[in-house]
């Protein structure tokens, strides 16, 4: 369902977060990757996708580019003004070493 109406409204970041956290879910990686990619390459202040992706990174042991990833959303989160999302993404980036 959640195909379809991303298929439908391809630039609805709030459907394309929810369809790349699905396809975590399924243990689908590489449809979570194409989604959480295009989704922070069209809307980058989406910062809930920053620790999404970092997490499944780094649960698929790659940790280097998961660190892209919490490092982008901490300067993410700060520029937005999030004070919590920052932490929450500092603090993954710091759990990675």
């Amino acid at each position: 369902m959640l195909e379809q109406f991303v298929e439908k409204n391809p630039d609805d970041a709030f459907a394309r977060y929810g369809l790349a956290v699905e396809c975590v879910n399924e243990g689908d990686l590489a449809a979570a990757e194409t989604n959480f990619k295009q989704l922070l390459a069209n809307h980058p202040e989406y910062v809930a996708a920053y620790y999404q992706f970092g997490r499944m990174l780094a649960g698929a042991n790659r940790p280097a580019e998961a660190r892209e990833i919490f490092t982008a959303g901490v300067a993410h989160a700060a520029q937005a003004g999030d004070e919590h999302a920052r932490q929450e993404l500092q603090a993954a980036l710091d759990e990675l070493g």
